[in-house]
């Protein structure tokens, strides 16, 4: 079985953004390049991810989390040329809700 060392190098060897948290919306893991995107970097961990967003971002969250207790896997949260931007559910080995984790994903490459 993986440890949490290896777990955590294979999430740091990512360029992407990988934050993860529980079902009261605290943050519990950061890999590198999360603690380089985000304000405040590392001393998010441990702090509800609730309280770096607005009243809007807030209920959204709230909401998609009470999904996934329902059942949804996943659902975009950012659209922009930026980025794309998904909370995906972490489920337990008897499907129980543990938590969610932001998901990046590059934009896609423009054609001409």
């Amino acid at each position: 079985m993986i440890d949490a060392a290896c777990t955590a190098a294979i999430l740091d060897s990512l360029k992407e953004p990988v934050l993860v948290a529980d079902t009261g919306h605290m943050t519990y893991y950061m890999n590198k390049a999360a603690i380089e995107f985000y304000e405040g970097g590392e001393d998010l961990i441990g702090r509800s991810l609730l309280e770096c967003h607005n009243e809007e971002s807030q209920k959204m969250m709230i909401e998609i989390l009470a999904a996934m207790h329902e059942g949804e896997d996943e659902r975009i949260i950012t659209n922009n040329k930026e980025h794309k931007i998904y909370m995906r559910v972490v489920r337990g080995a008897n499907g129980q809700v543990l938590g969610y984790y932001e998901r990046y994903e590059p934009p896609e490459p423009a054609t001409d």
